[in-house]
């Protein structure tokens, strides 16, 4: 009965900082992870040597795999920062390679 009670009291002392770091971190993770997955899909979707449609299947399979992995990099990640970072880092590559390939054909 003491345990519920030390529960409570625990996650009663969490203040906005950790509210804001998983805010953080959820907001990275969603929106992050839907960036990077549509930047892959588009990017692979215009570069992979496969008829268009087979290139656009084959891209949007992989980009459901790359999604969860971002999630769960933004959640473990050191910071809400870092996480930001390297989604970030992840997206910025494929925007280039997605925008450099033009617009498909």
């Amino acid at each position: 009965m003491s345990d519920g009670i030390v529960a409570g009291a625990q996650s009663g002392r969490r203040g906005w900082r950790y509210r804001g770091n998983v805010a953080a971190r959820v907001v990275t993770g969603t929106l992050g992870a839907y960036a990077v997955a549509a930047l892959l899909a588009a990017a692979l979707a215009r570069t992979l040597p496969m008829p268009r449609v087979e290139a656009v299947t084959v891209a949007t399979l992989l980009a459901f795999l790359v999604a969860p992995a971002v999630t769960i990099w933004a959640f473990l990640a050191r910071g809400p920062w870092s996480a930001i970072a390297g989604v970030v880092l992840v997206a910025l590559p494929l925007a280039a390679v997605a925008w450099m390939a033009g617009s498909p054909v």
